[in-house]
């Protein structure tokens, strides 16, 4: 098997704005597996949280590449990089490059006979109350039924009168909400029961990481489903947590694949924990390997391809707020026809 790679780079439509960072653009490193003559994609995107540079990302593919060049058998390929960002990409390819060589989609290769088209959140980042609340009309507009709010950043006041803003705009959109980790503990009990007034669906990841007992303090006083994010990275953090949140949120460059977050979703199932599907912002190529997932989770955030100014990829939807695997092969991907 002969792996190759490319590196492009995303530009967003405009800055998102998060409680600890603003993101304009990242680079993307699309990877490629062949064997006899079919080829399997992926991708992996930097990301300075995650410590993803494109030399950090060349320099475990270049690994990778030696590890795959006397293989001959794609589905006995094992773990090929120990950085989950990486990982994933290698393990989309694999995914992508084995369900296409069987001629049918990932989601068939994984056992489920099935898929449906899937509402996805969009991501309203840290902005003005008006401008919050004109976005929400906007995407409820145009057929989303799902919105997720960046909070983390400001007064609470500023922030209760923002979410305020947008349940008015969008009266019966579900609405999710992630503060990144920016509350304190009693701050994030104490907001939580505000926001019961706005029918909130879910908080993610309310305090920062690294505290999982707090975190599971927090849910247990939390009236809203309290979701794991960096605290739910891998299974053995699931473990950890078992039954004391009402969610995690499986990423696949946060935990290393498709294998390693159905491990992940049989865990929290286990468990009585709910699943969410998140995403870094990427293109559609880098979205699609969740997409495939969709039929195991509570709530479906996989918007990052709709945040780009251009996404080089199409395939998976969601323009209207309604995620569709096109494809019938494979992730379902081809490139987009240049703007």
């Amino acid at each position: 098997m002969r792996l190759r790679w490319r590196v492009g780079g995303l530009a967003l439509r405009e800055p998102l704005r998060i409680s600890r960072s603003v993101m304009s653009e990242r680079d993307a490193v699309t990877v490629e597996i062949e064997h006899d003559g079919v080829i399997g994609r992926g991708e992996v995107v930097t990301s300075s949280y995650y410590g993803l540079t494109v030399e950090r990302i060349e320099s475990e593919l270049l690994s990778a590449r030696e590890a795959l060049a006397g293989a001959n058998d794609p589905g006995r390929i094992g773990l090929l990089s120990a950085v989950p960002g990486v990982s994933a990409a290698l393990d989309a390819a694999l995914h992508d490059l084995i369900a296409t060589l069987r001629g049918v989609p990932v989601f068939e290769s994984l056992g489920a006979a099935h898929w449906q088209p899937t509402p996805t959140a969009f991501t309203i980042g840290i902005t003005s109350t008006e401008r919050a609340a004109r976005t929400a009309r906007e995407l409820t507009g145009r057929g989303f039924t799902v919105l997720k709010v960046k909070l983390g950043a400001g007064e609470e006041r500023q922030e209760l009168a923002r979410l305020a803003a947008v349940r008015e705009a969008a009266p019966h959109a579900r609405l999710l909400l992630d503060p990144n980790g920016a509350w304190q503990p009693e701050q994030a009990v104490r907001m939580l029961h505000a926001v019961q007034d706005y029918d909130v669906d879910a908080v993610e990841q309310p305090i920062k990481p690294g505290t999982p007992d707090l975190l599971a303090e927090v849910a247990a006083r939390s009236p809203v489903p309290v979701i794991a994010d960096e605290d739910a990275a891998t299974a053995e953090d699931v473990r950890v947590l078992g039954g004391r949140v009402h969610g995690v949120n499986v990423k696949l460059p946060k935990c290393g694949g498709i294998r390693a977050a159905r491990e992940i979703i049989g865990i929290a199932r286990d468990n009585g924990v709910d699943i969410m599907l998140g995403c870094l912002v990427a293109s559609s190529l880098g979205i699609a390997p969740a997409v495939h997932l969709t039929g195991f989770a509570r709530w479906v955030d996989l918007d990052g391809h709709l945040l780009l100014a251009h996404d080089p990829w199409t395939g998976i939807g969601g323009a209207d707020g309604v995620l569709r695997i096109v494809g019938d092969r494979g992730l379902g991907v081809r490139p987009a026809v240049s703007p």
